[in-house]
């Protein structure tokens, strides 16, 4: 017997919601029915566009994390999607750019997956991880850390909150220009791409609404990639 978890009626809430992968995550969770709080740091006007339910919270801030999550007000679902990404190798890892990207990437995610337990009886966790997980990126060497750091999360919380919680992870490849670069440059720095295709934002939340519908996966990963973690360093 299959069993899918119901959206519609669910509440969500979707951390960097408001813009690029974010915004496709709640805009699919939306059309499942579901009711989406959108986290934001800056981007009030995008995320007032999206929804009602809005919360404002700087996740460099640990405090920020508790009051995000008692604005939100009580939810089924939480989508771990925001994130930092700096292009920094080990010369460039002083402690403070170490912390601030494991705040936001890695931190942030942990406590609020520790807070939203213990006011769900029942739910699920997505969390947003990267295709480098299965890659060894000195350029960015503390980003890929943290994401590293949020798989072995993923796993270890799902034991933890099994049976009632799921928590399971979706790793994106490159999927969309940096703010700022070109789509030319984007195309020329993302490496080989097995299957020829650059993934969506829209196939992120297909595969986001996938883990939240499937009641049987938890501890899982799945890689919208189009083959490329497959290469390792080889990209």
């Amino acid at each position: 017997m299959v069993i899918i978890m119901i959206l519609k009626g669910k509440r969500a809430l979707v951390t960097g919601g408001a813009v690029r992968i974010g915004r496709a995550i709640t805009e699919a969770l939306q059309a499942e029915g579901a009711e989406v709080v959108v986290h934001y740091l800056g981007s009030f006007e995008e995320a007032r566009a999206l929804s009602p339910c809005t919360v404002q919270g700087n996740l460099q801030a640990p405090d920020d994390c508790a009051r995000i999550i008692e604005e939100a007000g009580p939810i089924d679902i939480l989508v771990n999607n925001a994130s930092l990404f700096t292009q920094d190798g080990l010369a460039d890892s002083f402690p403070e750019r170490v912390q601030r990207e494991f705040q936001v990437n890695l931190f942030a995610p942990l406590e609020l997956t520790r807070l939203f337990a213990a006011q769900a009886e029942r739910g699920a966790v997505i969390n947003l991880l990267d295709r480098r997980i299965r890659a060894n990126d000195p350029t960015a060497l503390h980003y890929s850390i943290s994401k590293k750091g949020l798989e072995e999360l993923t796993k270890l919380a799902a034991l933890e909150l099994a049976p009632n919680i799921r928590v399971n992870a979706v790793a994106p490849g490159p999927i969309l220009p940096a703010p700022g670069d070109t789509e030319e440059n984007f195309i020329e720095k993302a490496g080989r791409i097995p299957l020829e295709y650059f993934p969506t934002p829209g196939n992120i939340a297909e595969a986001v609404l996938f883990l939240l519908k499937a009641d049987y996966c938890t501890g899982q990963v799945i890689y919208v990639d189009s083959g490329q973690h497959l290469l390792g360093n080889g990209v």
